[in-house]
């Protein structure tokens, strides 16, 4: 028998083996309950400017830790039951047929915490649309702060701009191509406002200037908000070398790096985690086997191995494999008899002729 990394175990080893085991369960049920609490996290920060964000599924993270963390909780703590009992090789018994699930179960599990750290770096691209296509929208109804449903959009990009030192979606022209001052704050009794609505197509009242908390606090001369690309507007100014004046970055590229900085210390955190329970599964793994040769051996005391798979990887392999496809020709089997009523199948037993075993003689039809 070719068992995978087998181990020799002494009684000592073994109780020592599940007295560390049952420490690390309940060290887990703490990493349970940190993963819940950055899912829990990262679900507030997502959901606190989601009125910035596209409706997309970008929930599914969040989502995702805090289902494991719970899991793990209550994987954790059933394993540290289970060590604390097998230190007693005798209440081994009560939890023997328990194990080998507990261990699948806990493989699976796992694996669905490797699962969720990926899911963790690969959330960039779906983000960066939702906050795309998000801004645009917060942008375009800035002005409305009379709309139902919109009166805060404005305080909320205003927020963002001072908060995050950004402006715009890509950057500060964004301002350029929509209205955002409504027309309840514009005198059309001037020319010079009937005229930039007369040229629009849309009708639309759009300049080359940006809202106040676009401008940036470091520049040394007051901010020029309005004609910004107009140079003869103001004393002493090139627009195009005055990157003092206003917030350079866009908001999208700034949410966007806070959002990744978050997701990748998330992600290494679960990273971590996965390493750490998979080092408790292999340890129980090891304990189980253990014990199982110590029963089958007779003696408590003796020595017993341990191993991760009784056979090699690919026999084990083949035997599953195996052991698929019979199941899956008995149901083929089963449907087909299922399928057909008229197929019987004789029955061998002598109950079915009587008790010598004899068939009945078959009565003649009456003429």
């Amino acid at each position: 028998m070719m068992a995978v990394l087998r181990l020799r175990f002494t009684k000592t080893k073994r109780d020592k083996l599940a007295q560390v085991l049952w420490i690390l369960n309940w060290i887990s049920v703490v990493t349970g309950v940190i993963l819940f609490s950055l899912g829990l996290f990262l679900k507030v920060e997502i959901n606190k400017r989601g009125e910035l964000m596209a409706e997309r599924d970008i929930q599914y993270v969040p989502n995702m830790l805090i289902a494991v963390g719970l899991i793990a909780c209550a994987i954790n703590f059933l394993g540290g039951k289970i060590c604390y009992d097998c230190v007693d090789t005798t209440k081994f018994l009560r939890w023997k047929l328990i194990m080998l699930p507990y261990i699948i179960c806990t493989f699976f599990f796992t694996f669905c915490v490797l699962v969720g750290a990926l899911m963790c770096y690969s959330m960039r691209g779906e983000l960066e649309e939702s906050l795309n296509l998000g801004l645009a929208e917060a942008i375009r109804f800035y002005k409305d702060t009379d709309t139902p449903g919109r009166c805060f959009l404005k305080r909320t990009v205003d927020m963002l701009h001072i908060e995050f030192q950004c402006c715009g979606n890509n950057g500060y022209k964004d301002w350029f191509q929509i209205q955002w001052i409504s027309n309840r704050y514009l005198d059309m009794s001037k020319k010079e406002v009937a005229d930039r609505l007369r040229s629009n197509v849309e009708g639309k009242y759009l300049m080359d200037g940006v809202p106040f908390s676009c401008c940036n606090i470091n520049s040394p001369r007051p901010c020029i908000q309005q004609q910004i690309t107009n140079n003869s507007a103001h004393f002493n100014y090139e627009h195009q070398t005055e990157e003092l004046n206003l917030w350079m970055k866009g908001c999208r590229q700034a949410l966007l790096e806070y959002y990744t900085h978050i997701m990748q210390s998330i992600g290494l955190t679960v990273l971590i985690t996965w390493l750490f329970e998979l080092s408790v599964l292999t340890g129980v793994r090891y304990l189980q086997t253990s014990l199982e040769n110590v029963l089958r051996q007779g003696n408590l005391d003796s020595e017993s191995d341990g191993w991760l798979l009784e056979n090699s990887f690919m026999e084990t392999a083949r035997t599953n494999l195996n052991i698929i496809k019979s199941l899956g020709k008995s149901n083929q089997i089963d449907t087909a008899n299922n399928g057909d009523p008229n197929i019987n199948v004789p029955s061998t037993s002598k109950a079915h002729y009587g008790p010598d075993n004899v068939p009945p003689k078959e009565i003649p039809e009456a003429s």
